[in-house]
């Protein structure tokens, strides 16, 4: 379902000191850095996978699931997704996944929950009983009922990531990637999002790719483990070998081990 080959991903960034005099000299000569992100980068996932995408922060996670979902193009390599080129055939792309960036929304911040779900609806082309089924689903599992007319601005957090979560799934996505899906949530919401995410994998087979720095959701959710550092795959194994691994030591301590031992 999921094929990358030898994807690679550089970034130029623009670099200069401090203070007036370095900003003035910028206007007339500017720096660039080019730091690449990502170096042949080669993995498959299967249909109905729940993979753990793990690294350490800059270590190119968010810029492989931005290639897989289509937001950017790598500057070589191949991508292929249920048969689609992400970046070439969007429009049919987007339409069978479905990509919750735990820092960014999807939900219009002055309207309610609701609007923004009708919204998506249209922008997604979704059939209207299957809107309407998913819905009802999707209040329920994820209890939206009491908030789905309230601003988004006026949620909580948590309330506002059970809302992200429905507004991905709304479509009925074969794909869904989780970017940090978990991040400054309180233990009462991460465990609601942690059995949702199980319950659509096994009820509707979805391929679930997540990004987390908190182990526990790894634990939690994901069966296959992909480490990458600096750009490249380090480690493509189950969890129960990061586990195996670990022997006595707890999964964050093996992981740190981990960045050590490969330098990252």
């Amino acid at each position: 379902m999921i094929e990358l080959k030898n994807i690679t991903k550089t970034f130029r960034v623009a670099r200069r000191s401090a203070g007036i005099k370095e900003a003035f000299r910028s206007f007339f000569r500017r720096e660039y850095e080019y730091i690449r992100a990502l170096k042949n980068i080669s993995f498959k996932i299967g249909g109905g996978e729940m993979v753990g995408y793990i690294g350490p922060n800059g270590a190119g996670k968010s810029s492989t699931i931005k290639i897989m979902s289509g937001i950017l193009n790598p500057d070589s390599g191949e991508c292929i997704i249920n048969g689609r080129i992400p970046w070439k055939d969007r429009i049919n792309h987007v339409g069978e996944i479905g990509v919750v960036f735990g820092q960014r929304s999807q939900l219009w911040w002055d309207v309610p929950v609701a609007d923004s779900f009708e919204l998506l609806k249209d922008i997604y082309r979704t059939p209207k009983d299957t809107y309407k089924n998913n819905l009802e689903e999707l209040s329920e599992i994820l209890d939206l009922s009491q908030i789905i007319r309230t601003p988004a601005r006026q949620l909580s957090l948590g309330q506002r990531m059970r809302c992200e979560l429905a507004a991905s799934l709304l479509h009925s996505p074969k794909i869904l990637f989780l970017d940090e899906p978990t991040i400054g949530l309180d233990a009462v919401s991460k465990l609601a999002v942690r059995n949702f995410i199980r319950k659509i994998n096994r009820e509707k087979n979805t391929t679930v790719i997540l990004t987390t720095h908190d182990m526990q959701d790894i634990e939690a959710i994901a069966d296959r483990i992909l480490l990458i550092g600096k750009g490249e795959i380090l480690l493509d194994g189950s969890f129960s070998d990061l586990k195996h691994r670990s022997k006595n030591k707890n999964i964050d301590e093996t992981i740190a081990e981990m960045y050590r031992e490969f330098k990252i």
